[in-house]
């Protein structure tokens, strides 16, 4: 493990020599993601390897992070573990993108340079559901509120109804 990973990577280099990275970087460091989450505390842990398969660079890594989302059934906080495996290929078009094996994503470089906080980032906001929410603690919480305001609007419903009265002589008999 680095000690310190690079800020700015060149993954065609990186390919040609078989480079491996591995280490931590802080999630307050992702900016686009820090929107999407409760707390920016802890870290994502990377293990990227850079690689050729004949004439394509290929990088292929792993991600783990333990993310702070708000769950939006119930609006509490919850942990999201994320443990994302990637393979991406290297290409300068979507010509090339369009010839990529099925396993593999493409990776459009336009410079010889890119961001390893942009590409880590990117991988990190794909892991992101839709709608964050608790997979089981908040679902029948959820349920017992949705019944508890759906009671609470027929009665008020039925207390606004000038013809309640009616009702309630129709269902007496009177």
């Amino acid at each position: 493990m680095l000690d310190r990973l690079p800020v700015v990577i060149e993954p065609l280099g990186f390919a040609e020599r078989g480079k491996r990275l591995v280490g931590a970087l802080k999630v307050s460091e992702f900016i686009r993601l820090s929107g999407e989450l409760l707390d920016n505390s802890g870290v994502v842990e990377i293990d990227f390897s850079f690689d050729k398969e004949g004439r394509l660079a290929i990088v292929s890594g792993e991600i783990k992070a333990n993310l702070n989302l708000q769950c939006q059934s119930c609006l509490g906080q919850f942990v999201l573990s994320i443990n994302r495996q990637f393979k991406l290929g290297l290409v300068s078009s979507m010509e090339q993108a369009d010839r990529l094996a099925s396993d593999c994503e493409p990776l459009i470089l336009n410079n010889k340079k890119i961001s390893l906080n942009e590409l880590v980032e990117d991988e990190l906001l794909l892991a992101l559901p839709d709608f964050p929410r608790h997979e089981y603690e908040c679902s029948e919480m959820s349920k017992g509120k949705e019944l508890e305001v759906n009671n609470d609007e027929q009665q008020q419903m039925n207390s606004n109804n000038p013809f309640s009265v009616l009702a309630e002589l129709k269902n007496t008999g009177d």
